[in-house]
Formats: structure tokens, sequence, C-alpha cells
């Protein structure tokens, strides 16, 4: 009997792993989730996949984004790393850049480095700015590193040298010497991670590179080899970048730090398909997960990107998709400091969990919080597969609350304020603070833990509609299949536009095409699925800072790309100049593969179940709300508040005054009703 297929995608959080289940021919979906495994990621995705396919079921297609790298600098319990870098500039990557983050912050302190100068070497060489060989490499020095690594224990080597990226012989050099030398080590050349200019940033991403490789290199051999025998003959891991692209496994182990924003990135994606499938181009995707809180933007359609982001205050030169990140989660631990409360940035994780979760958790979080206030079902958690104590919960919250001098209800109202506030002044961060008003964007909120708090955000931002997508909670994962392969190329190509020849951009363009056609093609993609988008750095003479602008394909117009810049500019900040000159600084090509994806499924018909209610607590006082499964309600049915709207993987909230209408697509849309 012929098996059915699946498309599977795996979501990797601090407390919970999203697991979701797409059928390859129809695209009905369903997910489901397990609670992570922090000592080893793979055994909870391993758990989630074996539990979710039933009797002549199987995986054709597998994606997953992982935490383990950004995990790993967070926590700075990555790879012990040797820094290699030209004699005389030693100290680039302890001096930094002239950027203090915070400008007037007289407490503002250097970001701590990946490598202290103690543990960087130098070496006699010299690669000057237009490429030429100033001083040739005397690779016998590098015998001083290679005697360290014994004695240090350096587990890998970033070697970065000056003007890398123009000329790459001398790395290269170092490389062959060094794994001759070395064959168990991970060395990261700065040519290969960032083949861009600025001499720290170069440095930063590199020595982050290196920190992350063998931590994130040991769980995808995990992972594979662990999978070996739920995927298909010749079946492949993929995983989510932080471009919003996906890479095969072997293609991440080689790019460690493309994985960074691997996990947060799905849910973005999952916005892209939604605005397309429901018209709602301007979205803030906010998921709310046990850990994290994940903020970012669809502006017209797409994604909010950049070519460069910051991670601990230290650059990374790579393309992301924009996601602002704080610790505010379900498992936020509240906790008293200086006579006030705090909220997180602290979490239980899934290993104590909330005291709620019957695991040894004793420290009131925003879970125990929403339990006491009666807007989780104590029976009824996560489909049923988990029943929380409600007096461990209300025990844990009323400690605290006593030193303060309130009950357990009006403190766990004041835990869910404080998170609320934190997340809605990080939705500020990627909207007002960049001149976005957010009232002019529908909110988007997922995450086990996101739906419950939405219409509260939406309040204190003043937006006027909350989307809950289809499978809220999974929201991420569902995003993953949403997704084609990407790769990003990139050459530092400075000079006066004005001046450049269109025969040698396009043939420019073209080589980096070549490349990634041919990385594409290694993944096993067809060529009649390879794409490309061409893009380029600009900015004003005298300016520091570019704005990228996209290139047609063919043959490069330069003038268009002017035009094109000058309109950009002119959005960003307002005023532009078509008389001053302009500056490319790097040309830049994204390698596309069409993944083969079924269409989305239709919406569910209703599915009959019983209504219910229970007193709930709003703004301080009891209500009578009712108690309502998703399941139930088909496109254009429409719900009153005060209501709580459950599912598999989480529980929306309808405060009092506002209402829910099924929308296309399956997804809710949540406004506040008009009052006579």
């Amino acid at each position: 009997m012929a098996s059915t297929g699946y498309r599977v995608s795996a979501d990797i959080g601090g407390t919970f792993t999203d697991i979701v289940f797409q059928n390859s021919e129809t695209g009905e979906v369903r997910a489901l989730k397990v609670l992570s495994t922090p000592q080893n990621p793979a055994l909870a995705v391993l758990e989630g996949v074996r539990k979710g396919l039933g009797e002549g079921e199987a995986v054709d297609f597998f994606v997953h984004g992982t935490t383990v790298g950004l995990n790993s600098v967070l926590t700075r319990r990555g790879a012990k790393v040797a820094l290699l870098t030209t004699k005389n500039f030693r100290d680039v990557y302890t001096i930094q850049g002239n950027d203090r983050g915070e400008i007037f912050s007289i407490r503002w302190r250097k970001p701590e480095p990946l490598v202290t100068v103690e543990h960087t070497y130098t070496v006699d060489e010299r690669i000057a700015a237009d490429g030429t060989v100033d001083t040739p490499i005397d690779v016998s020095q590098l015998d001083e590193l290679v005697e360290a690594v014994a004695e240090q224990g350096y587990d890998a080597i970033a070697v970065c040298f000056l003007f890398a990226f123009r000329n790459p012989e001398h790395e290269l050099a170092a490389e062959a010497y060094l794994r001759e030398r070395l064959p168990d080590i991970d060395i990261a050349l700065s040519h290969k991670v960032s083949p861009e200019w600025r001499e720290f940033d170069r440095i930063s991403t590199t020595a982050m590179d290196a920190f992350t490789a063998p931590v994130v290199r040991r769980y995808l051999n995990t992972l594979v080899e662990q999978m070996s025998d739920t995927l298909p003959d010749g079946g492949k891991v993929h995983v989510m970048e932080s471009n919003g692209g996906a890479m095969t496994a072997d293609a991440a182990a080689s790019k460690p730090l493309q994985t960074l924003l691997s996990g947060p990135v799905g849910g973005t994606i999952g916005g892209r398909a939604l605005a397309a499938q429901t018209g709602r181009d301007n979205l803030i995707c906010v998921d709310m997960g046990g850990t994290s809180f994940d903020a970012s933007l669809i502006v017209d359609g797409l994604p909010s990107s950049s070519n460069e982001t910051s991670l601990e205050g230290l650059p990374v030169q790579m393309s992301v998709v924009d996601i602002h990140v704080i610790g505010a989660g379900g498992g936020s631990i509240a906790w008293e400091e200086a006579n006030a409360l705090r909220v997180g940035p602290q979490s239980a994780g899934s290993v104590p969990g909330p005291a709620c979760y019957g695991r040894g958790g004793t420290e009131p979080t925003v879970s125990d919080a929403n339990l006491v206030l009666k807007r989780l079902d104590s029976s009824n958690f996560s489909g049923g597969e988990m029943t929380l104590d409600a007096e461990a919960a209300r025990a844990a919250v009323k400690a605290l609350g006593d030193r303060f001098g309130l009950g357990a209800e009006a403190f766990a109202q004041g835990i869910i304020d404080i998170i609320n506030a934190k997340m809605a002044d990080a939705i500020r961060t990627i909207t007002v603070q960049r001149g976005i008003d957010p009232r002019d964007f529908a909110l988007l909120a997922y995450g086990g833990a996101g739906p419950s708090q939405a219409a509260a955000l939406a309040e204190q931002l003043d937006i006027r509609e909350v989307i809950i997508p289809v499978h809220p909670g999974a929201f991420s994962a569902y995003g993953m299949l949403q997704t084609d392969m990407r790769h990003d190329f990139k050459r530092t190509y400075y000079g006066d536009w004005g001046a450049m020849s269109p025969d040698d951009l396009t043939a420019t363009f073209k080589e980096l095409e070549a490349e990634g056609f041919d990385h594409l093609r290694h993944e096993g993609m067809s060529a009649d699925d390879i794409s490309f988008e061409r893009s380029v750095d600009l900015r004003y003479e005298g300016q520091e800072y570019v704005l990228t602008i996209p290139v047609d394909g063919g043959q490069v117009d330069p003038q268009a790309v002017r035009d094109r810049f000058d309109a950009a500019y002119q959005r960003q900040y307002g005023h532009s100049s078509k008389v001053n000159g302009a500056e490319v600084a790097n040309l830049r090509v994204a390698a596309l593969g069409r993944l083969k994806r079924p269409g989305l499924p239709s919406p569910a018909e209703r599915t009959p179940s019983v209504e219910t209610s229970r007193m709930v607590y709003f703004d301080g006082a009891e209500h009578e709300t009712a108690v309502l499964q998703r399941v139930a309600y088909a496109l254009g049915d429409r719900i009153h508040g005060p209501a709580i709207i459950e599912e598999e993987t989480t529980t929306t909230l309808v405060p009092p005054g506002w209402h829910v209408e099924v929308i296309e697509g399956g997804h809710l849309s949540m406004k506040k009703s008009k009052t006579e």
C-alpha cells in the first residue's frame, strides 16, 4: 500500500518544540507541540515527528529552525577560538568601531568580544587595498599558533587578513598550512564568511562564525544521523536561514553563521504568505513563545530585511530578516528588585518550567499568572497533552504577591501588564523609532502565548486589527514550509556609480550568479527552478551607510538604478538629491531555488463541539466568559467577547468589547466592537 507523504517542519524553542505536518498532495496541515529537550534538541524533534506520523504516513521533505547557534552566543558557550590576523592589526577586534551604540549614555560599555586580545595571533603578510601583494605571507610564523592550539585547547581558528576580500591568496595559504598540522580544528576564513569591506565588522563576523561552528555542526550531525531512519532514501535535512530561505544541513554545516536567526524567521515568512492570501500587506508579526518575544515587519507584502545586524552588540555582515528579540514569554519569571516587580528576561524554560507545569518550578511566571486569572484551562492545555497545576500556580503567584501586599489575582494582572508593556516597547523599537506608525499595520499574533496577549498589545499601540493565523502556536514552523532554497553572494565593488561600466557590472553579477547556480545544483535543485535577484548597495558621496537597491536582470541600466536609489532615499529619509554623486559599495545576488509545495488548503468545515463558560478575570473584574473551540467556526462566523477560543496549540483571548471573525484562509480577525 502506498504511503501518504508529508512535508514536515520543526521549530525548536526554549520551552516547546513545534512540529507541523503538511500533506504533500492536498496541502492539509496539522500541528503539535512537545516539550523541548535542552540537553539534546534533536530528541524533541524526533519525538514530535514520530508522534505525529500515523500508520502509512511518511516524510517527503523536512525543514527546521534552530536557535543552537544563537543560544551559544547569548550564553557564551560556543567554541574556544583563536583569531589570526595581519601583523600590527592585532587590536582591531578589541578596539572595535566608533559606534557607541548609546551615544548619550555615560554607563555604556563596549560589547565584550568573543575572542580577547590574548587569544589573537598575527602573521607577517599584507594585501594592499587594490588586491596586490604588498608583503608575502611567512607561513612559518604560524607554528606559534599550531603550538598554542595544543596548549590552550582551541576548538576553532578565525582567519581575517587585511583586504582578504580583494585577494584571498594569503588566507588560503594559511588555511592549507594549518589544516595539514591541525586536521581536527575548525577554520573560518573571512573571505568565505563575509567577502565585504569594513575590517572590524568582517573580523567580528568571522569570529562569530568560528565561535558557533563546532556547536552547530555537532547538533546538525546528531540530527541527521538520528533522522536517517525517518527520512526516505536520499532524503535531506533542511535548515532555515536568517535571510528567510532554506538550505541543506550540509550547507548549514559549512555556513553555520547563517543559522543564527533560523528559528524566529519562520514566522515572518509565514506572515508573507498570509499577507498574499488575505490582502493585508502591512503586518507587525509578533511571536510570543515560552522564552522569547520576536517582532518583525511585513511592509508592502515583503519582509523587512537588512544586509547587516548585530548580536550582543557585535556586528554581523549577513543578509537577515529584521527581527527584534527580547526575553519575554509564557515562561518569563516574575521577580523582585529594589522593591519593584520585574518580569523576565529570565525564563523557566521547559526544565523545570513554570510552577503550573508540575516539573519542579516554584517561581511565578506569565503562564502561572494567566492560569490564576483563569485564562488557561488547566485540564486542556496543549491539546489535552498536559494538565496544569492550578494550585501550584496560585501558590507561586501569591507568595511573591504577599511581599507587595497584593492578592493573587491582582498580582497576576500586574505580571501580565508588565510583560505587555515590555512587548509593546519592543514593537515601538521596530516601528515608532524608525518613523513607522504602527496604526497603519495589522498585528499578526502567534506563538504559544501570543494570541492570549494580542488584544492588550493592540490596545497599547492603537492598532485596529489583530490577526490570529491558522495553527498559531506553531506558526513559525508553518512558515518554514512556505519558503524556498536561498544562498546570498556579495562582492565589494567600490567607486563612483555614474562612472561604472554597465558591461563590467553585468559581468560581475553573472559571476556571482554562476556561484549561486553551482551551489543550488549541488543541493539538488533543478536548473528550471533556479532564479536570481540582484541588488546593489548605494550611498551619496560623503556618506557612511548605504541603501540596498534592486537591479533588473540582463544588462545593467545604471540610470534606472540611480533613479530607484533617489526614490528609495526619499521614502526612507524624506529628502533626496538627484544632483549629488552616488557611490557603490557592494554588489549582491540572492540565488533562489523554488521548492515544490502544494497550494494552501481550503478552510476546514465546522466541527460540532460543546460550548462551555467560566468566570475569567479582565482588568481586575470577573466576567462570565464563553469557552469555545476554534474548529466549531467557519468562514464568516463571528464571536463576541468576552470569549476564550481554544485549539491544540494555543488559546486566543477575546476581551469584553472585542469581537472575532473568521476570514479567508481560516484566519481570525479580531477588532474592537463599535459602540452604539
